[in-house]
Formats: structure tokens, C-alpha cells, sequence
């Protein structure tokens, strides 16, 4: 009976956050509140949930306290150096757009939010992509790849859900997939290299100054056509120009360069006189976080208390950009006490062990010890048809117990958990696709379409890395 209460609560909670019937909080809360009503245990919800919260607050320290720190890096400026490097480096020749788009998306994923890193890459590399006439699902696809892989940080999302569902470390996790997940950036890398030739054979190498006295050729007939039917010619080139600021009209390398900027350069959160600071700052911290001087929760938190401290010495200044990240912060936060919840009954009940029980009937023996690679392949569809909160949460603990009857430990089962993110960024169940494709004005079927095959071999090559290296 247990086994099928099981099964009916995660089908249950995956039907409903799939169907966006309910939002991913209120399902792992009331589901498994209800369910454990139906088991007759329900005197006892208060035990179980007040155990996972004590077992999760680290994880949402760590959370709350590395998208503050990251989400104000952003604000005062400390990768506007490396987007305007890229886009200097891109100039107009297809290839090195394809590859610096790969680059920039990876970078700017180190904030851990997906709609954030999007809307910076896209803002940054749209009006090459369109002044060039180059593919943008070439744009959209390794956008989304790159982030896929960035995704598994700690403070992304999926590295946090696997260590709430499982009750480890996200250190004891991430570290040691450190060499893998850098095979697959490396492989996105190569992946954008052949992508950017093959846009280069198509489209030819042009210099800015073409690109630019061509878009000029544009400009002057729209302006014609506007102004023979009333309308003003700047708006529409303001229009073209987007988010990052499109290209003037003067050839000028400097005015090129300040017309690529990607980000605001007058926002008036930047503290340059402060960059070098916050970089070795941002520096030290991952030296700390691989090193693990300290856990992950306690670096961001000194981290994130010193950066808005330094930058912002003016309380209600730092008020403002705590505020700014609210959002971020209490969405994450939210669902990782949430998932105490769901995990507490799961676990507290008895409902996990009695599926595990019957998923190692149901497995070949001869595929038991084997249980990680199963895992790491099964996360592909399963992570990219399902929300990472419906696998982690769902799916993941009922493995890792079949796995642990066969000797397989829940440390590997964590990271063979990881291997689908890369395809799971372009799952119709993330927002944050919906932000790529929308501001790369793409229809999400061509995206798909063009990244599915790419991002699933991403996703076996960081699976193979991972059991070369001795780590799945």
C-alpha cells in the first residue's frame, strides 16, 4: 500500500506542477501534507517537516546568500569588462559571435539565474546576430547548452535540489564533477567553434564598417518610408537597437565600440573604482569553495555581507539592492523549505523505502551495480518532460535507495543526477527558455528542434567524463 501511496503522491505532485495547476511550492507543501493524512500518519507532519527544515537550512543559506552575491556583481560592474572584451573579439565574423555567445552565456550563468543570464547574452549578442543575418536558434541553442551546463553550480538549482532530496553536502556533490562538467563546457565550447564555421561559410566574414554602412543604406529608406507616412525615422532605428544598444551611425572604432556594450554603461549601480576589489573578491571565494576552507553556506554569506557592505556603505543603498534580488532569492529559498515538506513525508513514512524496494525487483540484477549510469542516462528525458523539482524531489530519492541496495552510493547517484541539465535548459517546463526564445524572437519549435541533439550529446559526453574520471 505504501508503494502505490508513493508513487500516487509523485505522480500526483508532477501531474499538477506540469499542468501549472498549482505553483512547485504550494504542490510540494499541501500534496504530501494530504498524503500523509491518507497513510494515517498525520499526527506526526510536524516531526517530519521540522526535521527536513533543520536538515535544509544550510542549502538555503547558501542559496539566498550566493544570488545576493552574484546578483550584485552584476549590478556594480564586474563582468562589463569581459562582455565588452567578448563582443570587441567577435567583430562581424560569424564564428568567433558563436563562440563568444558560448563564452558569455557561461560567464554570466555564474549569478545561477537563468532569465538573468539570458537576458544579458541576448541583449548583448542580438543585434550582431541580426545585423550579420546569422541563425538565431544558432544563438538560442548555444545559449542554452551553456547555461545547462553552468546550471549544476551549487547555488544554480539542481546541485541544491539533488543535496535537499538526498540530505548531503552540495560540496561533497559538486566538486568532484568539477572535471566533467569542465569536459562538457569545453565540448559546448567546440560545439559553437563548428557551429560558427559552418554560419561562416553561409554568411561569408564581413568587417564592422560593412555591417555598419549597410545597416546605414537600411536606416535612410526606413527613414523615408516612415517620413512619408508621418512617423519619425529614430524610432525606428532606436527599435532595432534594442536592449544592449545597436550600432551607430558613425565608423568610428570608438563610437563602434561604445555602440556594443551589451550591458548599461551608465547604470548607476556601477563602482569601477571598486573592480578590482570585487574581482579578487569573486576570486577567492571559488578558491575557497573548491578548496572547501569553509562550507559553501558560510563563504556566501561573509561574501555577500562584505560585497554590498564595500559597494554600498549607505544602508538604504544596500536595502535597494537586497530588494532588487528579493524575488530571486524568495523564490529559491521558498522552495527549499518547501521541499522539506515533501521529503519528510516521503522519507518519514516509509513510502521511499517500500518503492525502492520494488524498483530493485524491478531492475535486472545484472543492471544493479550499474544503478549510477542507469541514473545519469535516465535524467535526460526524465529532467527535460518533468520539472527539476518533479526529478529531484520525485524521482532521484527512489533511486538513490534502489541504488543503495546494490552498493551504489548516494554521492554518485547525486551526480549522475546532473548529467541531463544541459537539455533540461530547453525544456518546455523552464521559464527561462521563454525568455531566450521571446527576446531572440524565435519560435520555441525551431529552438527545439535545432538544440535537442546537441544539447543530449553534450549530456553523454559529461556522462562519459564523469565515469572516465572515476566520478559516476
Amino acid at each position: 500500500m505504501l508503494t502505490i501511496l508513493g508513487f500516487a503522491m509523485i505522480a500526483t505532485f508532477l501531474v499538477l506542477i506540469m499542468m501549472k495547476k498549482m505553483s512547485p511550492i504550494a504542490a510540494l507543501v499541501l500534496i504530501p501534507a494530504l498524503f500523509c493524512v491518507f497513510v494515517g500518519k498525520g499526527a506526526k507532519l510536524g516531526d517530519y517537516v521540522l526535521d527536513g527544515v533543520t536538515d535544509l537550512a544550510p542549502t538555503a543559506a547558501m542559496l539566498m546568500f550566493a544570488i545576493v552575491y552574484f546578483g550584485v556583481m552584476i549590478d556594480v560592474g564586474l563582468f562589463d569588462p569581459i562582455v565588452r572584451g567578448i563582443l570587441k573579439f567577435c567583430k562581424a565574423d560569424p564564428m568567433r559571435i558563436v563562440v563568444g555567445t558560448a563564452v558569455l552565456a557561461a560567464i554570466v550563468s555564474l549569478d545561477g539565474d537563468g532569465s538573468t543570464t539570458f537576458m544579458i547574452t541576448v541583449s548583448a549578442m542580438y543585434p550582431l546576430y541580426k545585423r550579420l543575418k546569422m541563425s538565431m536558434v544558432v544563438m538560442t541553442g548555444v545559449a542554452a547548452m551553456a547555461n545547462g551546463v553552468m546550471n549544476t553550480l551549487p547555488w544554480g538549482g539542481p546541485t541544491a535540489r539533488a543535496a535537499t532530496a538526498l540530505k548531503l553536502d552540495a560540496s561533497d556533490i559538486f566538486v568532484p564533477m568539477i572535471p566533467a562538467l569542465l569536459v562538457g563546457l569545453l565540448f559546448v565550447f567546440v560545439l559553437s567553434y563548428v557551429l560558427g564555421v559552418r554560419e561562416r561559410r553561409r554568411l561569408g566574414v564581413l568587417t564592422l564598417d560593412d555591417v555598419l554602412e549597410g545597416e546605414k543604406a537600411e536606416e535612410k529608406e526606413t527613414e523615408t518610408v516612415l517620413v512619408g507616412a508621418g512617423g519619425s525615422g529614430d524610432g525606428k532605428v532606436d527599435m532595432r537597437k534594442g536592449v544592449a544598444g545597436g550600432a551607430g551611425s558613425g565608423t568610428d572604432a570608438d563610437e563602434q565600440d561604445d555602440d556594443f556594450q551589451g550591458l548599461d554603461p551608465h547604470r548607476a549601480t556601477l563602482r569601477p573604482k571598486l573592480y578590482w576589489f570585487n574581482a579578487l573578491l569573486t576570486v577567492g571565494l571559488l578558491t575557497a569553495m573548491i578548496m572547501e576552507l569553509l562550507p559553501i553556506p558560510v563563504l556566501f554569506l561573509l561574501g555577500a555581507a562584505l560585497v554590498l557592505t564595500v559597494n554600498f556603505p549607505h544602508i538604504p543603498d544596500q536595502k535597494a539592492r537586497i530588494a532588487a534580488h528579493a524575488e530571486n532569492v524568495l523564490n529559491v529559498s521558498g522552495m527549499v523549505f518547501a521541499a522539506a515538506v515533501f521529503t519528510g513525508v516521503l522519507q518519514g513514512t516509509g513510502m521511499v523505502d517500500n518503492m525502492a524496494k520494488w524498483m530493485v525487483d524491478v531492475i535486472p540484477a545484472s543492471m544493479g551495480p550499474h544503478m549510477a549510469l542507469v541514473t545519469g542516462i535516465l535524467s535526460l528525458p526524465l529532467t527535460y518532460f518533468m520539472s527539476n523539482d518533479g526529478f529531484y524531489f520525485g524521482v532521484l530519492p527512489v533511486l538513490a535507495e534502489a541504488g543503495a541496495a546494490h552498493g551504489v552510493s548516494p554521492l554518485e547517484m547525486a551526480r549522475a543526477s546532473l548529467v541531463g541539465q544541459p537539455l533540461h535548459m530547453s525544456s518546455p517546463l523552464v521559464p527561462a527558455v521563454y525568455v531566450l526564445v521571446g527576446m531572440a524572437k524565435v519560435e520555441f519549435g525551431d529552438h527545439t528542434k535545432f538544440v535537442v541533439k546537441w544539447a543530449a550529446l553534450t549530456c553523454l559526453v559529461i556522462l562519459g567524463a564523469g565515469m572516465l574520471f572515476g566520478i559516476i
